[in-house]
C-alpha cells in the first residue's frame, strides 16, 4: 500500500508575521493622526467660540456710546482704528469734547481660577496706565491699575482686540464697527482669529 504524504502543518511564517505587524503599524500611526487632528479641531473650535464671544461683547459695548461721544465719533468719509496695528492714544474732539481713545485691548481668561479679567491703558497725567477689570466664576468683580501690562498670569488664555470705525459705511451717515480677536497663546495652529462688524448711526 502507498501512504500518502500529507505536508507538515505549521503556523505562520516569518513573512507573513512581518506583513502583518507592518499593517498593522500603518493602520495605528493612521489612527493616531486622526486622533490628533481631532483633537486640534475641538481646541481651535473652543478658542474660536471664545473669540466670537469677545468680538460680541466689544461691539456690544461700542454700541452703548452715545453718537457724539469720542469713542464712537468720526468725521464724515474717516476711519478710526485699526485692525493690523495698535492704535494708542489718539486724541478725538467730538461735540466739543477732547478724549484720548485706544483702539485696541486685551482679554485673559486666568488658569488659576478660572478668572476672566480684560486689561485696557490709558493715557493718566501724561503716564500710560493699564487697569485690569476681572471677573470671577463666583460673581466678584476687581479692578486694578498699574504701570505696567498685567503678566501675573503666564498661562491664561490671552486674547487681543483691535476695532475700526468707519463713518458713511456701508451708506451715508452709518457708522460700521468692525472688530478683530485674535488669540495671543499659541496653543493652536493655525492661529485663531475672528472678526465681527455691526452698523449703527
Amino acid at each position: 500500500m502507498s501512504h500518502r504524504h500529507r505536508p507538515p502543518s505549521g503556523g505562520f511564517t516569518m513573512i507573513e508575521v512581518l506583513f502583518a505587524m507592518i499593517i498593522l503599524s500603518v493602520g495605528l500611526i493612521a489612527l493616531s493622526s486622526l486622533a490628533a487632528q481631532s483633537l486640534n479641531g475641538t481646541a481651535t473650535s473652543r478658542y474660536m467660540s471664545l473669540a466670537s464671544t469677545y468680538a460680541s461683547e466689544k461691539l456690544e459695548d461700542l454700541n452703548h456710546w452715545p453718537t457724539t461721544d469720542p469713542h464712537v465719533c468720526v468725521a464724515s468719509g474717516a476711519t478710526v482704528g485699526s485692525l493690523t496695528s495698535d492704535v494708542q492714544a489718539a486724541s478725538v474732539t467730538c461735540n466739543g469734547y477732547t478724549d484720548t481713545i485706544d483702539y485696541f485691548d486685551d482679554v485673559q481668561i486666568g488658569d488659576a481660577n478660572g478668572a476672566s479679567c480684560e486689561t485696557t491703558s490709558g493715557l493718566s497725567s501724561g503716564s500710560l496706565l493699564y487697569t485690569t477689570t476681572c471677573h470671577t466664576p463666583g460673581g466678584s468683580l476687581t479692578t486694578t491699575t498699574s504701570s505696567t501690562a498685567n503678566t501675573s498670569d503666564q498661562s491664561a488664555i490671552a486674547f487681543h482686540r483691535r476695532w475700526t470705525i468707519e463713518m458713511d459705511q456701508p451708506v451715508t451717515g452709518i457708522k460700521r464697527i468692525t472688530v478683530l480677536v485674535t488669540l495671543e497663546n499659541g496653543y493652536v495652529q493655525p492661529a485663531v482669529s475672528f472678526q465681527m462688524s455691526m452698523v449703527r448711526p
